[in-house]
C-alpha cells in the first residue's frame, strides 16, 4: 500500500524521507511546532521535487519540501 502522505504523485516519492513517518508530523495544528517535519525535509534528497509538486498543485495543507502553505504562497 502506498504511503498516504505521498499519494503516488511521482517517481521521486519513493526516495522521500517521509515514507513510513507518522503523517501527523507533516500536518501540525496551529499550536504545534512544525520543526520535526522541517528537519526530516531538510535531510531529504527529493526536497526540491516535493516543494515543486506542492507549489504546482497549490497544496494548501501541511509541510511539503520543508515549507508551510503560507511560505509556498510567497514563492
Amino acid at each position: 500500500m502506498a504511503d498516504p502522505l505521498l499519494r503516488d504523485e511521482g517517481a521521486w516519492t519513493v526516495k522521500a524521507n517521509c515514507i513510513g513517518e507518522d503523517t501527523s508530523v507533516f500536518f501540525p495544528g496551529p499550536d504545534d511546532d512544525p520543526q520535526a517535519a522541517i528537519k526530516i525535509c531538510n535531510r531529504c534528497v527529493v526536497r526540491d521535487d516535493c516543494l515543486n509538486w506542492a507549489i504546482e498543485t497549490k497544496e494548501r495543507f501541511g509541510i511539503w519540501g520543508a515549507t508551510s502553505e503560507r511560505q509556498r504562497r510567497r514563492i
